[in-house]
């Protein structure tokens, strides 16, 4: 591949590493692990993978010696930043243990594994990917692992390769894939080996092991960057207010990053507004007022930070979606030929007479998404959804009804911007490098260690990367059941934003000054070379939430 002047003094950089993994290691035991709900549920589906301890590596004085290991891995899901750097950690993992182990990467996501498409990752194909960006060295795909013609069929070319072990890599749903997987093939004798590895640029995957998923960093700062050359034009020109969606479909913490790294004038949390029962009105009424109070002291301008998944956390259309979600998923027979105009009126006839009255509040456009767009886990599509735009159509309604507004010179005028895809294959901050290849390098360990069914889990994370503590959490210990389809599903539990947590207090705290005052911070691109302070800070969140640790 051509590389860049950049690319190329990044592909000499090496990853650091906790202390702990550069020596041989041993596993540590901890408690025995619950489900975080429904215990008696997941008990029942995963018997033989259920309530495993954590565990965590201490160097080993005295060492076996390893032996070959044969490893097949899968990219699932969407990109994140540092993915090929799991990849590379993986493979020198396992080299370390034994030079004649093997990677095998499966092409285009679980897809592979079932229709037996992969090549052999090599030492020469690695090399081109370390510290890169994007899932390109295998590709990546949304298939759900969920059927045991699916597993018989990976577990064919698991042996024909020799294969003992399998890495997914990927958010939520992909690690719930790996732990179906990890309990069907324990069930079953497969002797194969099942580890999973957090990545989401959402932040939703984690808990008190998982510090954070890798991705979020990088995403975070990318986003941060633009959102501060945003700010910047925005207070050189002062005539306008920019509302800026940004990913992050069932949590705020991406916007709540943001908005810690850049102090615009309003950042909407959507937890927050679930929690306080706030109606789409009331939203467009504490926006509209900020945007009053702002041109009364003479600033026309502003910006608004919207999370991609607002519109699911309105009470009003929460009640909507989750029963349009039943319809559709009680009837996807019935459904399945219909077309859209049809499948609209079918939808009408048959939603409580309350959602019927929320739907048509909507401008059609935004409607006819929330009824006819869904993705393959049944979802409503919400990036799809101009939300930034719905907003500001309706605050400039607002406004437009205060004569006073104009009377006291006020003027909106608005602009709209989506960072999504903008962010999630950058090449990796300094710490999402470091974080993804102790990742890679500690599944390797876990490997070794025998055991399957956990997520690779390097914590400590505000710390020098020395000093992170490498391990690994049983999957089933994130899980719950969730109505997915019309059908009760096991899948590893969402983290939503605290609304009691140290981020979002801080932010509370400040968000009315930078509602009123123009405060903005331009934190101006990625820096990979130059001081700690410069290169290698985690994010504020993370920052935030360990203060005191």
């Amino acid at each position: 591949m051509k590389k860049s002047a950049l690319q190329k003094a990044r592909a000499t950089y090496q990853p650091k590493l906790p202390i702990v993994l550069t020596a041989p290691v041993k596993v540590v035991e901890g408690h025995a692990t619950e489900s975080v709900a429904d215990r008696e549920a997941i008990r029942q589906l995963f018997p033989n993978t259920y309530g495993l301890p954590e565990i965590r590596f201490e160097k080993n004085s005295n060492p076996a010696p390893g032996k070959p290991l044969n490893v097949g891995v899968i990219l699932s899901g969407g990109q994140a930043p540092g993915g090929h750097n799991v990849i590379s950690g993986l493979f020198d993992g396992i080299k370390k243990i034994h030079r004649d182990s093997r990677l095998f990467g499966f092409l285009m996501g679980p897809s592979g594994l079932v229709e037996h498409r992969y090549i052999e990752l090599t030492a020469s194909i690695i090399d081109e990917y370390r510290n890169t960006g994007g899932f390109d060295i295998i590709g990546s795909g949304r298939t759900k692992l969920e059927k045991k013609e699916q597993f018989d069929k990976g577990l064919e070319i698991l042996r024909e390769l020799g294969i003992t072990a399998l890495v997914i890599i990927g958010g939520d749903d992909s690690n719930t894939n790996a732990a179906v997987l990890a309990e069907y093939y324990k069930a079953t004798g497969a002797g194969v080996q099942v580890i999973g590895c957090p990545k989401t640029i959402d932040g939703d995957l984690k808990n008190t092991q998982i510090e954070t998923s890798f991705g979020f960093d990088t995403a975070t700062k990318v986003y941060s960057e633009v959102i501060g050359n945003i700010q910047r034009d925005c207070n050189s020109a002062k005539k306008y207010w920019h509302f800026i969606k940004l990913m992050g479909r069932s949590a705020s913490h991406i916007a709540l990053e943001c908005a810690l790294q850049t102090q615009p004038n309003i950042c909407l949390i959507s937890e927050e507004i679930e929690q306080k029962n706030m109606s789409l009105g009331q939203i467009v009424k504490y926006i509209a007022e900020i945007v009053a109070a702002r041109a009364a002291d003479g600033n026309n301008f502003g910006t608004v930070l919207v999370p991609e998944g607002l519109i699911e956390f309105i009470p009003e259309y929460k009640k909507l979606i989750r029963e349009l979600n039943e319809l559709l998923g009680a009837n996807k027979d019935k459904v399945a030929g219909m077309d859209n105009e049809t499948l609209a009126e079918f939808i009408l006839a048959n939603l409580d007479a309350e959602n019927v009255a929320a739907l048509k509040e909507l401008p059609e456009s935004v409607a006819r998404q929330l009824m006819l767009d869904r993705d393959p886990h049944g979802n409503v599509q919400v990036s799809l959804i101009e939300t930034e735009k719905l907003l500001s159509d309706l605050v400039a309604a607002y406004l437009d009804a205060d004569a006073s507004f104009a009377a006291n010179g006020g003027k909106f005028s608005a602009l709209h911007h989506f960072f999504g895809y903008e962010g999630r294959c950058a090449d990796p901050s300094n710490f999402d490098a470091d974080y993804c290849y102790s990742l890679g390098y500690n599944a390797a360990a876990l490997i070794n260690a025998g055991v399957t069914g956990y997520m690779s889990a390097v914590r400590n994370l505000v710390k020098p990367a020395v000093q992170w503590i490498p391990g690994g959490i049983p999957i089933t210990m994130m899980m719950n059941i969730e109505r997915r389809n019309a059908e009760d599903k096991p899948v590893i539990q969402k983290a939503l934003v605290r609304l009691d947590g140290a981020p979002f207090l801080q932010f509370a705290s400040k968000r009315d000054t930078w509602a009123h005052n123009t405060c903005y911070i331009y934190p101006g691109p990625i820096q990979y070379f130059g001081p700690a302070e410069v290169c290698d800070q985690p994010s504020m969140t993370l920052k935030y939430e360990h203060k005191d640790k």
